[in-house]
């Protein structure tokens, strides 16, 4: 069954549905996951849908000017986590989705928010009071926010929703500046939103949607105090919405705390690497990596390099090294000036410096199209921090290459690497 063409004036006919497919007919029994979430089935309103058959964005039941901007921009098909989760969020469901890194997150949460923003400002409830968002993305760094807002921004151009951002780094008085209008989406880090709260600069109360983003890395940074305080200040019936790469245990307790009615939709890559992804063990002997390094930076490859090492003084001492040499790279670590971090990623991601050095902070929150290879210059002991590494190439469907620098202590780990790894 197909959709009817759409008008001129279309998007004012449509409401908030759930996403067009042919419905299952109804029955009395909750929603139901199946074993890899290959079957998801959840109700919406009195109708259950199937969302295996998602296939393609024009399924989806959007207002036109969305459709007519993924259209502009070549998007067709959706990722596994859009297709399970846009809808179910147009359905107004609360979900937790889990799914790695490059998998198009951000877009699975995006689109339902437009729709539902736009929706209601079509219907005649446009939003007319200052520093009152219907719509609230909480986002670990100011690196993954800037990136947010940059998926966001194709769409604003054609539903004129309003999008502000307040970031970590940002001066109070810049941020009363970008929330003092009126506009529906804040993306924000969770310690300024607290300030603001706290102040009474701005207000939760017609909260519609909260999203957290890269909760794993949120929360290891101690972020469930600040969590259970920005829900608190949102309306009980608002929609919750959590993404993250992995499952760690703070991770599960905030899910367990909040997310005890929401769909929980785990991507078919969520725990593996991807098919594209080709792997190289290198071994080090004598403990002699740079060496070893120096050889491998030789072999040219298509986009930049990313070398992860584990601790700050390892990755200053590399970085030395490789000046050394007569390499030119840039860092990017924890506690180094903010301003130096961004324009370092800046100087990577435009690809006018091809060297990356980092510890795992680069490892999970940032959006780096064009990295072709990831050596491991020190494994991490943890296989989910090597998966974040990994993820940081062959992304939305490009070849990529990771390079691990081994000794024996790192045997454990790369059995548990051989496990994820695509046949």
């Amino acid at each position: 069954m197909a959709l009817p063409p759409i008008t001129k004036n279309e998007d004012q006919k449509r409401n908030v549905r759930a996403s067009f497919v042919p419905p299952i007919p109804d029955k009395t029994e909750p929603a139901r996951i199946f074993p890899r979430f290959r079957s998801v089935l959840y109700k919406v309103g009195t109708t259950r849908y199937n969302p295996l058959i998602m296939t393609s964005f024009t399924q989806f039941d959007i207002l036109a000017t969305l459709q007519a901007t993924l259209t502009e921009k070549g998007l067709t098909k959706p990722t596994h986590i859009q297709e399970r989760a846009i809808p179910v969020l147009l359905g107004g469901r609360s979900i937790v989705g889990i799914a790695e890194t490059g998998s198009g997150k951000t877009l699975a949460y995006a689109l339902p928010i437009l729709h539902k923003l736009k929706s209601l400002e079509l219907t005649g409830d446009a939003i007319k009071e200052n520093g009152q968002p219907r719509a609230v993305i909480i986002v670990p760094t100011r690196e993954l926010g800037e990136q947010v807002s940059k998926v966001f921004k194709p769409f604003t151009h054609t539903t004129r929703i309003r999008v502000r951002t307040v970031l970590g780094g940002t001066a109070l008085e810049v941020a009363k500046k970008n929330i003092a209008a009126p506009f529906e989406v804040l993306v924000a880090t969770p310690g300024r939103i607290v300030k603001l709260l706290d102040r009474g600069l701005i207000s939760f109360s017609d909260v519609r949607t909260l999203v957290f983003d890269e909760a794993d890395q949120m929360l290891d940074q101690g972020f469930l105090p600040d969590a259970n305080k920005i829900v608190a200040a949102c309306p009980e019936a608002r929609q919750l919405a959590l993404f993250s790469a992995t499952v760690s245990g703070s991770v599960q307790s905030l899910i367990t705390r909040l997310f005890g009615d929401a769909e929980v939709i785990r991507s078919d890559g969520s725990k593996r690497l991807v098919a594209t992804l080709k792997t190289e063990n290198l071994e080090v002997i004598d403990g002699k990596r740079f060496p070893l390094l120096d050889r491998l930076l030789k072999k040219p490859v298509t986009g930049g390099t990313m070398i992860f090492t584990n601790t700050r003084i390892q990755c200053d001492k590399l970085v030395l090294e490789l000046k050394k040499s007569g390499r030119t790279c840039v860092i990017y670590r924890g506690e180094m000036d903010k301003i130096e971090r961004r324009n370092n990623l800046k100087l990577f991601r435009d690809g006018k410096i091809e060297l990356l050095v980092s510890t795992d902070l680069a490892s999970r929150g940032l959006d780096l199209e064009h990295v072709g290879r990831v050596i491991n210059y020190h494994l991490p002991q943890q296989i989910e921090n090597y998966i974040h590494r990994a993820g940081r190439t062959a992304r939305a469907g490009r070849k990529g290459l990771v390079v691990n620098l081994v000794t024996e202590r790192d045997e454990a780990l790369l059995t548990q690497v051989s496990k994820i790894q695509h046949r």
